[in-house]
């Protein structure tokens, strides 16, 4: 079982109205922020079934991102989250 969940939420657009980015035909791989040292990798659903977004959440350190799709050829095929390996916490710092 992965700590990691996927949800694609749409955002009521339907189907994509503009053209691709032909840089990516085969999707784009969504790489983990500059000065990460440390990262898991995710695969997402490609292509979107739509325009929304996918909000992916890690269950171990808590972590989660948004990433925007449109159900085209440039979506998304993968997230890099950033990754600090501790549990989340579950309880108010004070």
């Amino acid at each position: 079982m992965s700590d990691k969940s996927i949800e694609f939420i749409p955002s009521g657009r339907g189907k994509p109205q503009c053209a691709p980015n032909p840089r990516y035909p085969h999707g784009m791989a969504v790489p983990a922020p500059a000065g990460c040292t440390r990262s898991c990798h995710v695969d997402l659903p490609y292509p979107a079934p739509e325009c929304g977004m996918y909000i992916v959440r890690c269950s171990t350190c808590g972590f989660s991102a948004a990433i925007t799709a449109a159900g085209r050829p440039d979506d998304a095929v993968s997230v890099e989250l950033p990754c600090d390996g501790f549990p989340a916490q579950t309880e108010a710092v004070q």
